[in-house]
């Protein structure tokens, strides 16, 4: 008689649905869902239903988009337990309890709430979300339990990513094993709890890809998190919550983001209703340089037709006798050892453009401005670098890292500033004495008025250097490297992203010296790269040699010099570009 009972009660539920269609996106605890019956979200915008996965038969309770003709499942309730058959109901249950049984009455899959239950309803809302609440309750907001604080492989506008810190409750993305299997797989996805949180995706435990922390404006590390037509997307962290959210800014716009198992990508999409298809719009890792620690400790990755890993100025390979790509993991060591005993012997280095390092070792003041910060880290031996927290107007707040500064790499956009420890070298009293000068000529200026044209020339070439600076297209001077060549030091970085890598599309000719590539700053400046050959015998201070001269040689009939790039045998010279090709082209044809 319970049997019947409860067949009679799911096909009233069935005829019901037909008649009273407003009705069609809650159940009460009165009512079931069975297999072959929907709830569709009052709007119309999401399923709730039972579906099967390629060639199985077995049955999962889900959620999927009610208008894209390709069945996209966005959430998934037993997807450690499936149904073997057709028998699933979902009910309501007399403690309030949502619960999914299979046959025999065995549960399959449950929710419920750590609050007392009065008159339960559950509801699928147009956001996809689907919810626990008391059918009284006035406020729109308040869930007994929701299915967005249980997401699985993919991530929905208004869905948080990320921790209660109240309860320790975490949100996290976990790719589903295949596609055709929506058990939880390797892959997941979610916010890394360190005293400067970051996003940061997994490998069953191991760190696979990390953005770098919030900056008040994006990630470090994701270039693609960025601002945008299609949504917009906010970081918190305060006292009671850690989390990321997005949503879209048009409502007509559909997007989602996936971690994909299959692919190991991050992947976000668009609904293209004119081509009926989902389109990339993002992913995460962008490139092979994206993979954590790739380089190991104070590596940079350079990518091309392949990564290259590179050791940032004031490091050398830690495994001197090779440097391969079996060896970079292992990282690099100091040139020059530090020593604690005397600050006179330290000082920090800038380095722009960086994403910043794994901040499992951080400490954060968003109070302290960036000269406390350095202070702050100056005073402490066992600190190897800092940095603001917050980059927005003119930046503020302190972030000091400790140990090894692991999974820093420099990127075209997003980059941060980065003051890393670096010993006290010449260079650093050979800046003072240069200052002194300065200030010399600056007051021999004011009385010599046949000094101002030399003085005119050389303000502007300090201005075009610190504009080119403050744009992120050249680099501090690192370790003397051009301390006396008086012209901006270009990363290999930043050139190669001006040449597309050095694309042969991008040669405009070659000869004994090397070959010379056309480029395109970031600003849009057109400049020509000439990239010596590495098996020319021009020595580094030969080389030096040849930048100071040809910096001294500024006339309107040559073409001008605007910066070099010395990192580790590579050697090149950045002109300005000549649309219409050079004087000699016209005279001798």
């Amino acid at each position: 008689m319970g049997i019947f009972a409860f067949v009679f009660l799911s096909s009233s539920l069935f005829l019901f649905y037909f008649v009273f269609s407003d009705a069609a996106d809650r159940i009460t605890q009165s009512q079931s869902l069975s297999d072959g019956t929907n709830l569709v979200s009052k709007n119309g915008s999401f399923v709730l239903g039972f579906f099967s996965t390629g060639n199985s038969t077995n049955r999962y309770l889900g959620i999927w988009y009610n208008n894209i003709p390709v069945r996209t499942v966005v959430w998934v309730a037993n997807w450690r337990n499936p149904i073997r058959d057709s028998s699933g109901v979902l009910m309501l249950n007399s403690s309030g309890s949502l619960v999914l049984l299979s046959q025999n009455k065995t549960i399959a899959w449950s929710a419920s709430s750590t609050k007392e239950v009065g008159s339960p309803v559950v509801e699928l809302l147009d956001s996809g979300n689907l919810v626990l609440r008391e059918e009284d309750e006035e406020n729109p907001g308040s869930y007994l339990w929701q299915s967005f604080d249980y997401p699985s492989d993919t991530w929905l506008p208004g869905m948080k990513l990320g921790w209660d810190l109240r309860t320790g409750f975490e949100r996290r993305l976990t790719a589903w094993k295949s596609p055709d299997d929506p058990s939880p797989g390797e892959l997941s996805c979610g916010i890394e709890l360190h005293n400067y949180p970051e996003v940061v995706m997994k490998n069953g435990s191991k760190n696979y890809d990390r953005t770098g922390p919030w900056n008040g404006i994006g990630f470090s590390g994701a270039i693609g998190v960025k601002a945008n037509q299609v949504y917009d997307f906010d970081f918190v962290s305060n006292k009671d919550e850690v989390y990321f959210i997005y949503h879209t800014i048009k409502n007509s716009v559909i997007t989602r983001a996936v971690v994909n198992q299959t692919s190991y990508l991050y992947e976000r999409y668009i609904w293209i209703e004119a081509d009926k298809k989902w389109i990339p719009y993002m992913i995460q890792p962008q490139d092979k340089c994206d993979i954590y620690n790739l380089c190991g400790a104070y590596g940079n990755c350079i990518i091309g037709e392949s990564p290259i890993c590179q050791c940032i100025e004031g490091f050398k390979p830690r495994s001197t006798e090779r440097w391969n790509p079996d060896d970079w993991a292992k990282g690099c060591v100091r040139t020059t050892e530090l020593s604690c005993d005397d600050k006179d012997k330290i000082g920090f280095v800038k380095f722009v453009g960086l994403k910043l390092p794994d901040t499992t070792y951080s400490w954060v003041n968003k109070s302290m401005n960036l000269n406390e910060c350095r202070v702050k880290c100056l005073n402490n031996c066992s600190c190897m670098a800092y940095s603001n927290t917050d980059i927005r107007d003119g930046g503020s707040g302190c972030a000091l890292w400790y140990g090894d500064l692991i999974d820093i790499r420099q990127v075209a956009a997003n980059g941060q500033d980065l003051y890393i420890r670096m010993p006290a070298s010449k260079k650093v009293n050979q800046d003072k004495q240069k200052m002194k000068v300065i200030v010399a000529v600056a007051t021999v200026i004011a009385v010599v008025f046949g000094v101002l044209l030399i003085a005119y020339c050389i303000c502007k070439r300090k201005n075009f250097r610190e504009k080119m600076r403050d744009k992120g297209m050249i680099d501090q001077n690192i370790d003397g490297q051009s301390e006396d060549l008086e012209l901006p030091f270009f990363s290999l970085a930043i050139i190669a992203i001006a040449t597309n890598k050095f694309s042969s599309n991008n040669k405009l000719g070659e000869g004994g010296f090397g070959l010379v590539y056309k480029g395109i700053l970031a600003d849009g400046q057109e400049i020509a790269v000439k990239r010596l050959s590495q098996n020319s015998r021009q020595g580094l201070s030969e080389f030096k040699n040849e930048v100071k001269s040809i910096a001294k040689l500024q006339h309107r009939n040559l073409v001008r010099l605007l910066g070099y790039c010395i990192e580790g045998e590579e050697k090149v010279l950045i002109y300005e570009y000549m649309p219409n090709g050079s004087l000699d082209s016209f005279i001798f044809g």
